[in-house]
């Protein structure tokens, strides 16, 4: 038998057999070993190991060696799968640029085939291949993003997107959200959302208006000047349209000033039906109770600690802390006066609210607005037919 031949199960019980037959036969060992071309060394250990089997047993005892080097071969590349994939690719690949990138690093760095190192990373070779088409104004729209970025600090690609689509662009949220990723954007965030406190009573549940002017809420924040100095700002809110029916900004509101406020609003937009307010003391004086009850609308308190229950206009409120009072350092009463005003133009105008499906309470018509983004001659065709439909600015 020559040196470094394989032999499988069926041959060796054949060749036990065979010196069976020639020992039976008289012939010694060592003569019948040379006939079958074995050592005798060999002979014993093929009869320690298949002595007694027959050719069918000796092929299903071959069968699970067979399997087991399988396994260990699949194992073996697993591994090396995984330690491929470990030193190329960082974190989750999800992007096919991400793939791709992946792929080139495995066949540079490994010297594997195309397929192989597609199969570990688990991307069609078709994909592989393909090259990325970029639509001809994908410039013009990452310069619109980046802009609309850069002027409200505090938007996220869901009301870029609403005002790119007010604008005229025809782009959808995904397509935003991928370039806004590409070009690193991001909204920091400010603190962790806490969740919504009922009281024992179910007070704290409070129904919908269904049309304008049913409640109006009332509430005051509060600032300050560079020079350390209070300013109170009184922020009043149509619940049904979430309009800002006024922002009042003094050093000091009593309940004179809410009067002042509430009289001027019901003047341009009419009486409500309630005023739901906090149990400040310019909100539950004498004077305001009285002066409402002759004017008709009911004023109706929140229970004691419980500012959720008048939860439009806290929402409002944070909104109005994170995207003016924190952005913007007040160098006079003046000065907050006019920042303060510009945004709630912004916010009753431009500012696209997820409650109302991503539209500002009083959009203002489509050419208005297109002055803030760059637009390319096909945008401005359908945007002038925008505008003609939409006609003038929608009263608030």
């Amino acid at each position: 038998m020559r040196r470094g031949q394989k032999t499988n199960a069926e041959q060796v019980v054949l060749k036990l057999r065979q010196i069976e037959v020639r020992t039976a036969q008289g012939k010694s060992l060592a003569l019948a070993c040379r006939e079958a071309d074995i050592s005798e060394q060999r002979y014993y250990r093929w009869r320690k190991e298949y002595g007694g089997l027959q050719v069918d047993q000796a092929r299903k005892m071959q069968d699970p060696e067979r399997e087991n080097a399988r396994l260990r071969r699949l194992v073996a590349d697993l591994s090396l799968e995984q330690q491929v994939l470990a030193d190329v690719a960082f974190g989750k690949l999800v992007a096919p640029e991400r793939r791709r990138q992946a792929v080139d690093g495995i066949r540079e760095k490994y010297g594997l085939s195309e397929r192989h190192a597609c199969r570990i990373v688990g991307q069609h070779r078709g994909t592989r291949r393909s090259v990325p088409t970029v639509p001809a104004e994908e410039d013009e729209l990452t310069r619109a993003i980046i802009a609309l970025a850069s002027e409200y600090g505090r938007y996220g690609y869901r009301r870029v997107t609403a005002l790119l689509q007010a604008a005229g662009w025809p782009v959808g949220k995904d397509r935003v959200q991928r370039i806004w990723r590409r070009e690193g954007l991001k909204v920091p965030s400010r603190h962790r959302p806490r969740s919504r406190l009922w009281l024992s009573d179910g007070s704290g549940v409070r129904l919908r208006p269904l049309h304008r002017n049913p409640v109006w809420s009332f509430d005051c924040v509060q600032a300050q000047t560079h020079d350390g100095r209070t300013l109170r700002i009184l922020t009043l809110i149509d619940e049904h349209s979430r309009v800002c029916l006024a922002l009042k900004v003094a050093r000091r509101i009593k309940s004179v000033g809410v009067i002042e406020a509430l009289a001027d609003a019901m003047c341009l937009h009419g009486i409500p039906g309630h005023i739901r307010c906090d149990n400040g003391p310019e909100m539950i004086s004498k004077a305001l109770r009285k002066w409402a009850a002759k004017a008709g609308p009911q004023v109706q308190s929140i229970a004691p600690g419980s500012p959720w229950e008048n939860g439009y206009c806290e929402s409002f409120n944070g909104k109005l802390r994170d995207e003016c009072l924190r952005q913007e350092i007040f160098s006079s009463l003046k000065a907050a006066q006019i920042a303060i005003g510009l945004w709630q133009t912004t916010d009753n105008h431009v500012r696209p609210h997820s409650s109302l499906g991503c539209r500002p309470p009083a959009p203002v018509s489509y050419p208005d607005l297109a002055f803030r983004l760059p637009m390319t001659a096909t945008m401005q065709e359908p945007l002038n037919r925008l505008g003609q439909k939409s006609g003038q600015v929608t009263a608030v």
